[in-house]
């Protein structure tokens, strides 16, 4: 059946876009638009930008890192953002500072980040007394996810801000060149058809014929969105590229598919919303071994912490924070979901290194080895089918035609 809606949707809805997304066109990239849009208000506002290294003492003094090979992200933070808001779109914005700083890598999505940080000079400064209580909107372009803990600290000293780890030349061109008033419109749009739900199944077909059913108690919650506005002064971290509606589920039972770092295959088997077991499909059995080890040692990691759903037609980027929002594909997330508000905090893991947020992708680039055939959303007496092979529902569609 065609997906092709009504006349009120977007050119980026109808078929032939959703099937190839890189065949959508979008305008070019513009810092002044996408803060502007993102911020609104900017004018008095103090901006920096964070970036992240292994060693930043001696890689950010006199901006050192760019005469290397390698940081790509930091060096897209750079041109695009630091250059940027220095030649013009500080006065564009009304806003003043425009500093870069500096600090030590994580090594893991959303761990907390230590409090010291390095400016271009070289200078030694604390995030808590230097960045956190002088600064209204904060830009951290690192490698890792830092959602989690910069939504606790902008909470404690008053900031806005947006994450946009991984930063890359598409998501540049397209997941932050579009229009963020309509991202977040087409994410209400979706909440509102989502939003509430008792349950959600997804049913994983894989490649030998077996499916594999997981079954999300959402208890009726309110569905929430990541919408990638961060409007007026209250303190709020934008994730960016934006355009998810997800859920912090209260329960979860059965089992889905696992692509491992190393391409190694597993099925994981889940009892009272945690993970207790990993099993073999395909690969390394060390790996296997490695995690249930790790389930063993600390079983928090495990535990589911969320549920998501990209609401935007998107090329593939090759960098979770864009390809989660395209719709069609959905994401769980285990470990710590505080600033999801959820009640795992990163005080419950037996190592602060195991305190990490990390999303599991099911989308056709990132798992060719196994198809999320169906998802399904049962309200009350409602059932809907959400999503059939990595293509959005009739339901879905027409709840992005609805309104316009």
């Amino acid at each position: 059946m065609s997906l092709i809606s009504a006349p009120a949707l977007p050119d980026y809805f109808h078929e032939e876009i959703l099937l190839h997304p890189e065949n959508r066109e979008f305008p070019a990239f513009d810092l002044v638009r996408l803060l502007g849009t993102v911020f609104s208000p900017t004018e008095g506002c103090r901006v920096c930008i964070l970036i992240d290294f292994d060693e930043p003492v001696s890689l950010m003094r006199d901006h050192a890192y760019l005469r290397q090979t390698g940081f790509p992200v930091q060096k897209n933070a750079y041109q695009h953002f630091y250059l940027g808001l220095q030649n013009g779109a500080l006065d564009e914005l009304g806003m003043t500072g425009g500093e870069m700083f500096a600090f030590r890598c994580t090594r893991g999505s959303n761990l907390d980040l230590a409090d010291e940080i390095w400016d271009t000079k070289g200078n030694l400064l604390s995030l808590d007394a230097d960045i956190y209580p002088n600064y209204d909107l904060i830009l951290c372009i690192s490698t890792f996810s830092a959602t989690a803990p910069l939504t606790a600290k902008c909470k404690q000293y008053g900031f806005r801000g947006a994450t946009l780890h991984g930063l890359n030349d598409v998501i540049l061109n397209s997941g932050l060149a579009v229009d963020y008033h309509e991202v977040s419109e087409d994410a209400e749009r979706l909440r509102l058809a989502l939003t509430n739900a008792d349950s959600i199944e997804i049913d994983f077909t894989l490649e030998d014929g077996r499916v594999l059913t997981a079954w999300l108690g959402l208890g009726g919650q309110d569905a929430q969105k990541s919408h990638g506005l961060c409007v007026g002064k209250n303190p709020d971290i934008a994730n960016l590229p934006a355009g998810e509606v997800y859920f912090v589920p209260v329960d979860a039972r059965g089992h889905f598919p696992m692509k491992y770092e190393d391409g190694t295959l597993g099925v994981l088997e889940v009892e009272n919303r945690c993970i207790i077991h990993s099993t073999l499909i395909q690969g390394s059995q060390a790996t296997i071994d490695a995690h249930n080890a790790r389930l063993a040692d600390d079983p928090m990691t495990g535990t589911l912490g969320e549920l998501g759903f990209g609401t935007q037609v998107l090329p593939v980027s090759g960098a979770d924070i864009q390809d989660e929002k395209v719709l069609g594909t959905c994401h769980l997330a285990t470990g710590r979901d505080d600033h999801l508000g959820g009640d795992i905090l990163p005080s419950m893991f037996k190592k602060h290194e195991n305190s990490t947020h990390d999303d599991i992708l099911f989308a056709p680039h990132k798992t060719p080895n196994f198809n999320i055939s169906q998802v399904r959303m049962k309200r009350g007496t409602q059932n809907e089918i959400l999503i059939e092979n990595f293509r959005p529902s009739r339901y879905l569609i027409d709840a992005l035609a609805s309104n316009r």
